[in-house]
């Protein structure tokens, strides 16, 4: 068997982005909790470690069992919020020639990094291969393509600009579960009343989860338009509008948790579920959290976009790649086929709360969340997510994550802040 490195587990924190990776060798058997044959082995890197993101990894593997029963699946997965600590090893992995079989990355800009230092393949030929090009909607297939190739599978479609509450919390404030918000202001009169109470008005959790936040404070503040305008040049980052947009962001962390920095996204998601806090914002990931606690009907929690983001879909999506390199190039490859087919998707989608990136998958005995996640996918403007790599590039989102680390922590001010921004994206 091939010696596979795997990463000693991590504790989360603000500083998770630049945190130094120790790494051991051992034998990949170890690794592989999938079951299935002792043929050819297939490392595929995640950072899908526990939680509703781990049963949605071992649905995927169940269906890859069945359709390749002559290949072995090795579980390369690496603990750590939103991939910050999976994506350090894994670009050391690269650098040193130790390319895993597939590694998981988000569908959009983040991979641009890999194209420009030629460490993934063009995977146009299996979208014709596998019948992918008819089965991903049109306007998937444009935002996955870059220079005429497609670089990745995508195994779902997440939604970003979620909010997810407590009604009992909302309750106990003196609000109405069902009132909607239609701007940040009414918002924060509703976090207000919340605050009275004691109880947190908004939880959140380390630095990308404040990033996360940030994406969809700035949608909400700039609309669709202008937020695209963030990412192609023609919203100026110095703008007023932006000032306002980040004014807008200061008052609401001014709402969250002391311990935020402490925490990962399962922890500020389980303020909802315990009723300690009233509102979070989370990617529809958090919808298989709440599945996972037991919470499964209105009187537990709700949802609702993010206010002022009615009919806009924050989008992104997981993808799995063909690394330049791969030990087991065949074996990657069958791993991408159950990536894209329907019985992958719909597996693997049920379990982690996302919706199919496929339009024939069964859909049938999804939630009522992912119900109406599908029918917005269908109708919304759709824009992409920077806390998640469909905006920008790995290097922008590294200097956009530590500047608003610092300003979360009042290492800046607002000023600061903003420039930093604006450097950050300018590149």
């Amino acid at each position: 068997m091939r010696s596979k490195k795997s990463l000693m587990a991590l504790g989360a924190g603000a500083a998770a982005l630049t945190l130094g990776l120790s790494a051991c060798s051992g034998d990949s058997s170890e690794s592989n909790d999938g079951g299935g044959s002792s043929g050819p082995e297939v490392e595929v890197f995640t950072w899908w470690a526990a939680g509703s993101e781990k049963a949605g990894l071992d649905a995927l593997v169940s269906v890859f069992n069945e359709q390749h029963p002559d290949l072995e699946f090795v579980n390369g997965a690496v603990a750590g919020g939103a991939g910050s600590a999976a994506k350090d090893l894994l670009q050391s992995r690269l650098q040193a020639g130790d390319a895993p079989d597939t590694f998981q990355a988000h569908a959009g800009a983040e991979l641009q990094d890999y194209i420009d230092a030629a460490q993934i393949q063009d995977v146009s030929d299996l979208y014709s291969e596998f019948g992918l090009t008819d089965a991903f909607p049109a306007d998937l297939i444009d935002r996955l393509t870059v220079d005429g190739a497609i670089y990745s599978v995508p195994s779902n479609i997440h939604r970003a600009n979620v909010v997810w509450a407590s009604p009992a919390v909302l309750e106990e404030a003196g609000l109405d579960p069902e009132a909607e918000y239609e701007s940040i202001d009414d918002w924060i009169v509703a976090l207000d009343a919340v605050q009275e109470t004691g109880k947190t008005p908004l939880s959140v959790a380390t630095t990308w989860t404040q990033v996360h936040l940030l994406e969809t404070v700035l949608l909400s503040s700039l609309g669709a338009e202008d937020y695209n305008g963030l990412w192609d040049g023609s919203t100026d980052w110095e703008s007023s509008e932006v000032t306002t947009a980040l004014e807008n962001f200061e008052i609401i962390m001014g709402y969250t948790n002391d311990d935020r920095d402490g925490l990962d996204w399962p922890d500020a998601t389980q303020q909802i579920i315990d009723g300690q806090a009233a509102f979070n914002v989370m990617g529809d990931w958090a919808e298989a959290a709440f599945a996972e606690a037991g919470a499964t009907s209105p009187e537990d929690y709700i949802y609702f976009p993010v206010p002022g983001t009615a009919g806009v879909f924050d989008f992104l999506a997981d993808s799995f790649t063909l690394p330049v390199g791969a030990p087991n190039e065949d074996g990657a490859k069958a791993w991408l086929e159950t990536v894209g087919s329907a019985e992958g998707q719909a597996a693997f989608n049920k379990a982690k709360g996302s919706i199919p990136a496929r339009t024939d998958a069964d859909t049938s005995d999804f939630s009522p969340y992912q119900q109406s996640a599908i029918e917005a996918w269908g109708s919304d403007v759709i824009v992409s997510s920077l806390a998640h790599g469909a905006a920008t590039p790995v290097a922008t989102l590294n200097q956009v994550s530590d500047a608003t680390s610092k300003f979360t922590t009042g290492a800046s001010d607002l000023a600061t802040f903003q420039s930093e921004l604006a450097a950050a994206v300018a590149g």
